[in-house]
């Protein structure tokens, strides 16, 4: 497999990309088509596919806040199973963010991740097997990722401003021993992250102004 960069929406693989975010992901959740060209363009914003036999059989978008020392798994998207997808993604993805992070001259505490939980959503996720939110929740907390316990809520990707929910915020920790998160430093993270997206429902900001009350958030079993 070959592990290759977009940055243009004009790119063919892009387009084949797109297509299978439209398969697996709820429509709130997908960015409109010309509205990617310009966070394509982002060199803080890394979209790689996989491509097997000339096809992209799997994506993943994620970015490094070397201020926060943290980073973003925006999304990931296994499209075939059997091909190892998955794990190709993961140790790319690995090896790209420490790479930016030392060339930050900054350490990781961690990487952010928005993880279905299979007990408020009815999506099937275009029926392919390794997207089930089951499956990929456990695969998930397989690998160090623990949900944030606060009630999570986002704003929809489709510019509507309404309230996306059946997810929980998660975050894979380089220390196992970290048991929590300054409220702080989530906050923050969330509110230059969605800065994108000016419309924010109301149960976003109440959301936020929870966390901007307490100073800090546990880290929970998946």
């Amino acid at each position: 497999m070959e592990y290759y960069r977009i940055q243009s929406i004009d790119d063919p693989r892009f387009a084949q990309m797109y297509k299978l975010m439209q398969e697996v992901f709820p429509p709130e959740e997908v960015l409109a088509f010309d509205l990617w060209k310009e966070p394509l363009l982002d060199e803080g914003i890394h979209v790689y596919v996989a491509i097997h036999d000339n096809q992209v059989v799997g994506a993943t978008e994620y970015r490094y806040y070397s201020d926060f020392r943290v980073a973003m798994t925006d999304f990931t998207i296994v499209g075939q199973p059997g091909l190892g997808v998955g794990r190709f993604l993961l140790k790319h993805r690995e090896r790209d963010i420490q790479a930016l992070a030392e060339a930050s001259g900054t350490k990781p505490i961690g990487m952010f991740a928005e993880i279905y939980d299979p007990y408020q959503t009815m999506h099937d996720f275009g029926g392919v097997t390794p997207m089930n939110p089951y499956v990929r929740r456990e695969v998930l907390s397989h690998i160090g990722y623990r949900k944030l316990d606060f009630p999570y809520v986002h704003p929809s990707w489709d510019h509507e401003g309404q309230a996306v929910t059946g997810l929980d915020l998660c975050f894979m920790s380089a220390y196992d021993e970290l048991g929590e998160l300054p409220s702080t430093l989530i906050h923050d993270f969330l509110t230059r992250y969605y800065s994108a997206l000016p419309n924010k429902p109301e149960a976003w900001n109440q959301m936020m102004q929870g966390l901007s009350q307490k100073p800090s958030v546990k880290l929970l079993p998946l």
